[in-house]
């Protein structure tokens, strides 16, 4: 429940009234007109009013007062996270030398007529390495590496793999540089030999040499259909890309490779060749936090007083490592002070302050009289006089940053040879600041679980503290026979933002590692001991729907059509879906008569036909016979897969 209102007095008006009129028959009985019609009433009536008007004022106790009980209990308000995505710049043409684009370059959203453009500043430098095609090797599965560099230079075809191709075999290509984070384009002329695979889904993986040894790169496009045409495949490098040796020789290596063929997925027969190739590097990756940097802001002069009080000039304050980075000047130069969130294990050398980000309130550690009357300081305090300043610190964040994939466009600044930005991926992370209202709902569940998880609703709770960016978190039992004895399962579900046109994608559905291994670290060590804890995403149910419609006389049918694809797409939403549209309740069913409904409200629609559900895999696409009903285990939700509308007008 929420924590009371202080109510100090429950009479209103007519209470008023009424005591006053009881209290004139105690003591002048002789009034017998108690009408409104009599002056005397009027004047009780008058007083009454003004009474009503304090009594209703004394009970409108303030915001601040609120802040204060609050913060008694030791609540404060949860303070706005910042969205953050990574971004990609484009470089107008290849480079011969390095192109570096440093931290905080920023980058903005399409301004409109009615909306800002919302901007991003990048989190770290970003290098744009230059390389070109050394080396070109080739390795069959269980065969020692072949360099065919000379080959190539000579303009003779190069069997990419086998004869007939196995699953491992490999097609390597050396850079002259590690091309980490960086964008390269691979300029193939192959020639087409019967090879017998669908272009559009090859069985075919581009890989990179990190340090952690071969890993996936995601490829932006690939022109060749599979090394079946001439074309260019764009891959995106990771982070991790190194310089090792391979067949003797030392370079960048990226290599292509074929895997296992999926269920009626088309192999290779014969293998392709490739009759010559290159490599450039034409963009490259960075992170980017929607928030605006501050540096340098002065504070003010220390007191040399313990428990001295300083507010920034912008807040909320974006979590970061460290939130705010505070200098105090003493005769060395400037010194670094440590954010820590209390003072209890604070030494009185300890440069330590706590930050309340969401006012921008930093303090220095209080000197506290011990019962034997001593005196102890709980973090250091800087000399009286020393010159205070916040070397750097963002602010900002909030919901506003969850912006689509490809929304952001626009360089806020000339970048020399940069052409274009864009982000792959949608915005996600950011979320408005607690409210009060907010948190005096959460004040008694706080209270209640004192940072120790017992029921179930304790380890949601927690949970949404650990990772206040998620869209969804509920808390089950766990099976024993999967999860073992006295098994907790924390089902996460992440925030995502659709793409143009209102879908979403299955895989924006899954939590990353960082994100589950952040609440499992948080509830580890909040849980009771002997109970086990299973953090992972839902199981996600896919749902097809075949409808067939009938629409109004003169209605545009390919309108009808769009509007009834929306519609079952925003109904069944695990995020936004769902009755209240607040997304899909967990083990919910999903019905056609439910759907007959949604279908029926849609702008156009006369009538509806038919309505068949059918279940579907997201990650094979395969799809289950047709029904009326799918039923959902608990820790399970819904998610829209090609839904199938025929719309028939006046004429069909």
């Amino acid at each position: 429940m929420a924590l009371p209102s202080p109510n100090l007095d429950d009479r209103r008006f007519q209470q008023f009234v009424d005591d006053a009129k009881r209290y004139i028959q105690q003591r002048a009985p002789e009034w017998t007109d108690h009408n409104v019609s009599d002056p005397g009433v009027t004047l009780v009536e008058t007083v009454a009013h003004m009474a009503d008007q304090i009594v209703y004022r004394l009970n409108r106790v303030p915001e601040k007062n609120h802040l204060a009980f609050l913060d008694l209990v030791g609540i404060t308000l949860f303070p706005p996270s910042a969205a953050r995505t990574d971004l990609t710049f484009w470089l107008a043409a290849p480079q011969d030398d390095p192109v570096v684009l440093p931290t905080g370059t920023e980058v903005a959203t399409v301004r409109t007529e009615s909306e800002e453009g919302v901007v991003f500043a990048t989190e770290r430098k970003l290098a744009v390495v230059p390389c070109s095609l050394g080396h070109v090797v080739v390795q069959h599965t269980g065969e020692p590496v072949q360099d065919h560099t000379t080959d190539l230079d000579e303009g003779k075809d190069l069997l990419c793999f086998n004869e007939a191709p196995r699953p491992g075999d490999c097609l390597l290509l050396g850079l002259t540089a590690a091309v980490p984070h960086c964008a390269v384009a691979l300029t193939l002329d192959s020639r087409v030999d019967g090879v017998g695979v669908d272009p559009r889904q090859p069985p075919l993986v581009w890989e990179a040499w990190t340090e952690d040894g071969w890993t996936a790169c995601e490829v932006d496009r690939d022109g060749t259909g599979g090394l079946n045409r001439p074309g260019e495949v764009v891959l995106h490098v990771p982070g991790t890309h190194a310089v090792s040796r391979a067949g003797g020789q030392e370079a960048g290596w990226l290599r292509c490779r074929v895997t296992e063929p999926l269920a009626n997925q088309p192999f290779y027969t014969t293998s392709p060749t490739v009759r010559s190739a290159a490599a450039f590097t034409i963009g490259g990756t960075t992170s980017a936090v929607h928030a605006d940097t501050v540096t340098d802001e002065a504070l003010g002069e220390s007191t040399g007083i313990p428990g001295q009080r300083l507010r920034l000039a912008h807040a909320p304050v974006v979590a970061g490592d460290p939130a705010v980075l505070l200098q105090t000047a003493d005769h060395d130069g400037w010194s670094d002070w440590s954010v820590v969130p209390h003072f209890a294990a604070s030494g009185p050398q300890d440069r330590h302050i706590t930050l309340d980000a969401a006012t921008g309130e930093i303090a220095f550690g209080p000197a506290v009289r011990e019962p034997d009357g001593s005196l102890r300081q709980y973090g250091a305090v800087p000399p009286k006089g020393a010159v205070i300043r916040a070397r750097r610190y963002r602010t900002g964040g909030g919901r506003a940053g969850n912006v689509a994939r490809g929304a952001i466009q626009v360089l806020r600044g000339s970048v020399p040879y940069v052409a274009s930005v864009a982000n792959r991926e949608a915005a996600t992370g950011g979320v408005d600041g607690e409210t009060v209202e907010e948190a005096k709902v959460r004040a008694p569940i706080t209270l209640r679980a004192q940072e120790r998880a017992v029921t179930l609703r304790d380890y949601e709770e927690l949970a949404r503290r650990a990772a206040p960016e998620t869209a969804r978190i509920t808390c089950l039992p766990g099976e024993e026979g999967e999860h073992g004895s006295y098994a907790v399962r924390v089902l996460v579900v992440p925030q995502a933002v659709p793409d143009p046109g209102g879908r979403l994608r299955f895989e924006q559905l899954v939590p990353d590692d960082a994100l589950l291994d952040r609440i499992t670290r948080h509830l580890d060590e909040r849980r009771l001991i002997g109970t086990r804890l299973a953090v992972g995403p839902p199981f996600y149910q896919g749902v097809t729907v075949v409808a067939t419609l009938h629409a109004f006389r003169g209605a545009d049918t390919d309108r009808v059509r769009k509007q009834a694809h929306d519609a079952l797409y925003r109904h069944l939403d695990p995020l936004t879906g769902g009755i209240g549209g607040t997304g899909w309740k967990f083990g919910r069913p999903v019905q056609a008569g439910e759907v007959f409904a949604v279908l029926q409200r849609v702008p156009g629609v006369e009538l509806v036909d038919e309505v068949l559900l059918h279940p579907a895999d997201p990650l094979t696409g395969k799809r289950g016979e047709a029904t009326d009903r799918i039923d959902l285990d608990a820790p399970s939700l819904v998610f829209s897969f090609d839904h199938r509308v025929r719309v028939i007008g006046d004429g069909s």
